[in-house]
């Protein structure tokens, strides 16, 4: 296929510098107003669109169709600092990367071609995964059938981040009548006869501005080219090794991660501008009270030992990327140096989000200044999946050298 070029408009971004120059640049206008939108609930719309002119979006595109393939690391960093200036808008993009990386396989051919060319052109995938009502996370009834024409796709889907400003909705089916029972995904257009977007259906008290409300799927014509049948489901512990669940765990890493470093900043900012000393420190201002001093210190640890911890497992997911064949060592390393980073910022973050709290005093819980959507936001964003059960896999690795099951999103 011929290589494509960025259309007029949408920059090409081809190196690693400029990409992180320009989420500086971006997340500088987001979090300009990101207290305005926590206060009013208006959803982040101008900022998503900011993005998608930006060129981030396609700085993960493979070099087969014209895209710059920058390494994963760059582009967890690219989230991180996004989360830091609107953990929100950092959520929202989390699918359209995974997903991005998800067809990589596919080369030039379609779909891939397609979605792949949209991105180049400022397009945003979301996703469409999840379902309630049943009995584990991972089950679906949402299916979808052949029929004389294609494809027609039927189901409700909720939490379904990313959506929201989304041009293309990755959605995760049961193919009907299959014997064995085959999984799909399908890709739609949020315009498509059939395709409802219930967004406002998400009453979370954290990560409001995502709007990961429910989609409705009602007999959504689909071309075949468009549904990838993935076959019957596989056995975690024969699966060929993969780097893809350790990418989207670094992803959602760097979120919690980019929410803690916005509290810990957010909650200095107020002790020296704002917050008063107790009376006893016989000093000034409450950011030379030693208490305070010492207590901040231990959270900026914190925070280096998560910024550390997930640097290192994007460096080893671009390290088995380089292979010239996945070997299941390397694929099991960037999994359980991730699975560290990401089960430890379930608690530090959450911890650094709240703890500031204790040292600017009660003041700082005043609407105005929205510091609690930080707490509020990471607490939301943390529970997306179990730490207990990384803390598990990272201790049998320890004690019997066993390589964690190729689970996907779990590790």
């Amino acid at each position: 296929m011929t290589a494509l070029s960025a259309p007029v408009g949408v920059p090409l971004i081809t190196s690693a510098a400029d990409a992180l120059r320009v989420a500086d640049e971006v997340a500088a206008e987001i979090r300009r107003t990101s207290v305005e939108r926590e206060l009013t609930g208006t959803l982040p719309i101008e900022e998503l669109q900011l993005v998608s002119r930006s060129g981030l979006l396609g700085i993960g595109v493979p070099a087969v169709v014209g895209g710059p393939d920058l390494a994963r690391s760059v582009i967890v960093e690219v989230i991180r600092r996004l989360a830091r200036a609107d953990s929100a808008v950092a959520q929202l993009l989390l699918a359209h990367f995974v997903l991005s990386e998800g067809i990589s396989g596919l080369g030039d051919a379609e779909p891939a071609a397609t979605i792949y060319r949209d991105i180049l052109a400022g397009a945003q995938l979301g996703n469409a995964t999840v379902e309630r009502g049943t009995k584990r996370s991972v089950d679906r009834t949402t299916t979808v059938r052949a029929t004389d024409s294609g494809w027609v796709l039927d189901g409700t889907k909720y939490y379904a981040t990313g959506t929201l400003g989304a041009s293309w909705i990755a959605v995760a089916a049961t193919v009907a009548d299959s014997d064995p029972v085959s999984t799909a995904t399908v890709f739609v257009r949020p315009t498509d006869p059939g395709v409802t977007l219930q967004l406002d259906k998400w009453s979370s008290f954290g990560q409001r501005g995502t709007a990961s409300g429910q989609v409705v799927f009602a007999e959504v014509p689909v071309e075949d080219v468009y549904v990838l049948d993935e076959g019957p489901a596989v056995d975690p512990a024969t699966a060929d090794p993969a780097i893809l669940g350790a990418y989207d765990q670094a992803i959602h890493a760097a979120v919690d991660i980019g929410i803690a470093r916005a509290a810990l900043e957010d909650g200095a900012e107020f002790i020296r501008t704002r917050s008063r000393p107790w009376f006893e420190a016989g000093v000034e201002s409450a950011d030379q009270e030693p208490h305070v001093v010492r207590r901040i210190g231990e959270l900026t640890a914190r925070l280096y030992a998560l910024e550390a911890l997930l640097a290192r497992g994007t460096d080893l997911i671009d390290v088995a990327r380089a292979e010239d064949e996945l070997t299941r060592d390397s694929a099991a390393a960037a999994s359980l140096q991730v699975a560290a980073a990401k089960s430890l910022a379930q608690e530090l973050a959450v911890e650094i989000a709240s703890g500031i709290f204790e040292l600017t005093g009660a003041s700082a819980t005043d609407t105005q200044f929205a510091l609690d959507r930080h707490w509020r936001n990471v607490r939301v964003h943390s529970l997306h999946d179990p730490a207990r059960w990384k803390y598990v896999h990272l201790g049998n690795h320890t004690l019997h050298g066993t390589r964690p099951p190729r689970l996907g999103v779990l590790l």
